[in-house]
């Protein structure tokens, strides 16, 4: 077996790529938001009403993050049953 990678230095954390990655996008979508408050107007089906820009984003971006979320899961619960499965032949 391998020896396991340290990840922290001494005396200091580092942060992964997907950890700045994520702060990036949590940056830019904070910047959006606090730059578009306005009200906006929906019509889908039979539906009208109107919300602030803001609350759709905000709804948007963490249907988003669950979409993605899950789909890391599938992906991962995939290859844990592939691996099972090699290791069972």
């Amino acid at each position: 077996m391998t020896e396991p990678i340290e990840t922290t230095q001494k005396g200091g954390r580092r942060f992964g790529a997907g950890t700045i990655a994520a702060l990036v996008g949590l940056a830019v979508l904070l910047i959006f938001i606090l730059q578009n408050r306005q009200s906006i107007r929906f019509h889908f089906l039979f539906l009208h009403f109107t919300w602030p820009m803001w609350l759709y984003t905000i709804i948007v971006a963490l249907i988003g993050a669950i979409v993605w979320f899950g789909l890391g899961v599938l992906r991962r619960h995939r290859r844990r049953v592939e691996r099972r499965r090699n290791r069972d032949l």
